[in-house]
């Protein structure tokens, strides 16, 4: 899994640099060293779409559209609002924010085992406590250490322990295998009420969709507070699970991700892609 993300990355970068040139399957594998049939099956396997459709969903225009029609689900997320757990594609995650004295605590007396694993989207570390997952951070090939600094100075006083075998049946749950069913997780947010206003807003936007800055800040409660809502969306602390992956700049321009861009594109590539399943409506802007 690791392997095909590092070659789906460079792939990114790549249909970035040409987008304009409508780069053929062709011209991608030999940028890739690899055959044009091994690139399909790599593509296939991971993303479950070739790479000319998966071009198709890094466009702005298709990011645009994106935009557009998330507008009915967000006036659904308004109506519900936040009383209950919030969905997540077939995952259920249930948020508990630590109160203002364990905050100023800064994670004494908490226990934190850590793990790093392979996930669809390149390796990462997760953290986790009693009362939920407290840290998702992807991790640069081969750089563990920037990742494991971030835990510990969102958690100074905690004691860490690296416990894999625990950590990786929550792995297992986040990133599950296409036959898995509904499962349900919990969240340990630490912020301030505004940021965790932010990050329940994000948890409203559903797999396959994507929202402005302006759609989340509204969310949170606050529509004038744009900037706040972008630097909240920016501490985010628990990758994926909590999707700021999925906010873009209303000009459908992706915009920066506190673990690259490239990965944020594929991200959001990998779910429009399991949204519109065969069978289902497709947006084409490819000629």
């Amino acid at each position: 899994m690791r392997n095909d993300y590092e070659l789906i990355a460079a792939a990114i970068r790549y249909l970035d640099q040409h987008f304009q040139a409508q780069p053929t399957l062709e011209d991608l594998a030999a940028h890739l060293s690899l055959s044009p049939y091994h690139l399909q099956r790599l593509f296939k396997r991971w993303a479950g779409i070739s790479p000319k459709r998966f071009l198709q969903y890094l466009s702005i225009d298709y990011a645009r559209h994106l935009l557009q029609d998330a507008h009915s689900v967000l006036d659904t997320a308004y109506a519900v609002g936040f009383s209950g757990p919030s969905r997540l594609h077939d995952l259920f995650v249930n948020v508990e924010a630590m109160t203002p004295g364990e905050y100023k605590r800064l994670g004494a007396g908490l226990r934190i085992a850590y793990g790093f694993h392979d996930t669809p989207f390149g390796e990462c570390l997760l953290a986790t406590t009693e009362r939920g997952i407290c840290g998702l951070h992807f991790v640069d090939a081969g750089h563990p250490d920037p990742a494991l600094s971030l835990l510990r100075q969102q958690w100074p006083l905690a004691t860490l322990l690296e416990e894999p075998a625990t950590t990786q049946a929550l792995i297992d749950t986040v990133f599950p295998s296409p036959a898995t069913g509904e499962r349900r997780l919990k969240l340990l947010l630490k912020g301030t009420n505004f940021q965790i206003k932010v990050w329940e807003a994000l948890l409203a936007i559903p797999s396959g969709y994507v929202a402005a800055y302006e759609d989340v800040a509204a969310l949170a409660g606050n529509p004038t507070a744009v900037r706040a809502a972008a630097n909240s969306i920016a501490r985010n602390s628990i990758a994926y699970l909590i999707p700021c992956h999925r906010v873009l700049r209303k000009t459908g321009i992706t915009g920066s991700y506190r673990w690259g861009p490239v990965r944020k594109k594929a991200m959001l590539a990998w779910e429009a892609a399991r949204r519109q399943a065969p069978g289902g409506e497709r947006y084409s802007t490819v000629k």
